[in-house]
């Protein structure tokens, strides 16, 4: 280990120590006092861009997810990460149960995120991680369609569930010169709440939309945050797509018509490793498309993005433990600077 790089980590395990008995107890933090911690949206694309260059220029570890799947359509993910730069170690463990809304009026996604001192490995915090999810999620797929589409005019969003909130609260912030959100969901309540909720906080309008096609047809960047299952859905289907849009999924392989991504121009994927395995085990049945690069290497400028005003593009961020561990050791710091959260004994 580097020398200088050892020194911060002893200063920074040192400042922990002052809160906590490492070795003996760690931090526990809820979801509420997660959301309410005090990181900005700002602070949140601040951490994600930092995460995903180090990420792009390999300044850091992390394996493919691993899972079990004890149910034919759900699946739990383990999901390690070091990103040295950040002082952040630790892991997700997260599933998905995509019929838990409707069967037991639960979130489709719960979990923890568990931190660990670099130094001894000892855990220091283990924290709810559905929050920092549901921030770092759009915050990639807004980095992503600066860097790809910096001048779009409309953003649609298909899913108007948590991931699908956060994304329109999110797009105006990168996308500078949006006039237009328009939304899209088959419950027509989720549309209804989404505009009442968000509405008020953004200077652009918001457009509840009547069907995937009219999206697909008017918007020149989309995203999608619904289920995510095996065999592709296919809701917006090849033909209404074209020339010059840019497609940002968060539901792998679900939600598109799978002849777009592999007719695309440039296809990108956050994570090429994590985007084989979800191929290997059948989440994409045609096969996974050829790969451009990876989303951290256009932040990082180590790859060209869009280099034609015509090109389709089809960039899929299906979330990376770089990102959770980066926003879940900011949450940490403020945490034990403003004594919020429980000490538990190990």
């Amino acid at each position: 280990m580097q020398l200088h790089l050892r020194a911060q980590l002893e200063a920074d395990r040192e400042a922990i120590a002052r809160r906590l008995d490492i070795g003996s107890e760690f931090l526990y933090l809820t979801r509420s006092e997660c959301m309410n911690i005090g990181i900005t949206p700002d602070r949140i694309l601040e951490l994600t861009r930092d995460a995903l260059i180090a990420h792009g220029t390999k300044q850091y570890e992390m394996p493919a997810k691993i899972g079990v799947h004890p149910l034919p359509e759900v699946f739990f993910h383990a999901m390690p990460a070091y990103v040295p730069a950040r002082h952040a170690l630790g892991m997700k463990w997260i599933e998905c149960y995509p019929d838990n809304p409707a069967r037991f009026g639960l979130p489709q996604t719960t979990g923890l995120l568990v931190l660990n001192d670099i130094l001894s490995g000892c855990p220091i915090a283990v924290m709810d991680c559905t929050w920092l999810t549901a921030m770092r999620t759009p915050a990639v797929t807004v980095l992503a369609a600066a860097a790809l589409h910096p001048d779009a005019e409309t953003f649609g969003m298909f899913g108007c569930g948590v991931q699908g909130v956060e994304h329109v609260r999110f797009a105006p912030k990168t996308l500078r010169h949006l006039r237009r959100i328009y939304i899209y969901d088959i419950v027509p309540a989720a549309m209804d709440a989404l505009i009442r909720q968000v509405q008020p906080e953004l200077p652009v309008e918001i457009v509840r939309g009547q069907s995937t096609r009219e999206l697909a047809e008017k918007c020149e960047v989309l995203s999608s945050a619904t289920i995510i299952v095996k065999e592709p859905l296919a809701a917006v289907k090849d033909e209404w797509v074209g020339a010059g849009q840019t497609i940002l999924p968060c539901d792998l392989n679900t939600f598109w018509d799978p002849r777009t991504p592999r007719r695309a121009d440039k296809y990108i994927v956050d994570s090429i490793e994590e985007h084989e395995l979800f191929a290997a085990i059948g989440y994409f049945p045609d096969g996974l498309p050829k790969v451009y690069c990876e989303t951290g290497e256009l932040l990082a400028g180590t790859r060209l993005g869009r280099t034609s005003h015509d090109e389709l593009i089809v960039c899929s961020n299906i979330g990376m433990s770089v990102c959770d561990v980066v926003l879940g050791r900011e949450i940490l710091d403020l945490a034990l600077e403003k004594n919020v959260g429980r000490t538990l004994p190990l």
